[in-house]
Formats: C-alpha cells, sequence, structure tokens
C-alpha cells in the first residue's frame, strides 16, 4: 500500500498570491478563514454540504455555527499547522458551495 505523501507548506509569497485569488478569505496565523451570513438552519445544511466534499477531497476545515453566521478556518494538520496548497482547493469549493446556498459574506 502506497502511503500518501505529506503536503508541503506554502512560502509566504504562494500564500499571498493565493490569498489575492480568493476575495474574502482572510489569514490568521497559520489559517484561512471566512465567515458568511445566512439564517441558521442553512448555515447548517450548507456545514453538511461542506463536510461531505471534505470527506471527498481528504482535507477538513473547522466549522463554527452561530445565530446566523457559519465559520470556516482551514490549515493542513498533517503539515504541522501550515498552509499548504490543499487549504486553498478547499476554500474555493466552500465558496461554490456557499454561493449555491445563497450565503453572503459577512
Amino acid at each position: 500500500m502506497e502511503v500518501p505523501m505529506t503536503p508541503q507548506p506554502l512560502s509566504e509569497e504562494q500564500i499571498v498570491a493565493h490569498l489575492a485569488g480568493l476575495p474574502g478569505w482572510e489569514r490568521e496565523g497559520q489559517a484561512i478563514t471566512r465567515t458568511f451570513a445566512h439564517s441558521y438552519h442553512e448555515c447548517v445544511h450548507m456545514a453538511m454540504y461542506v463536510a461531505a466534499k471534505a470527506r471527498e477531497i481528504g482535507h477538513h476545515p473547522d466549522i463554527h455555527i452561530t445565530w446566523q453566521r457559519i465559520r470556516f478556518a482551514i490549515t493542513t494538520h498533517d503539515a504541522g499547522n501550515r498552509l499548504t496548497a490543499k487549504d486553498f482547493e478547499l476554500a474555493r469549493h466552500i465558496d461554490t458551495i456557499a454561493t449555491g446556498h445563497g450565503a453572503e459574506a459577512a
């Protein structure tokens, strides 16, 4: 059985370039975050879609749901809690799901 390779952390320049292509996402230490506004039940529904996509691609965000807000935080734990290309890939999927659910930037 082949052992999966650990994703490589990105350089500061690569992180800045990736963030420039993802409006609304912010860097918080070694994670990227974004908050969306929607009804509580739609936030829960959206979290289920994100969880399914995360399982499919093998990369999982931290998800925090409060009244009419859902916040995602993404980092690569198996790369020492550093940012990798996988984090930005997942962020793009989350943006697509949020758009499909009619969520707004918070």
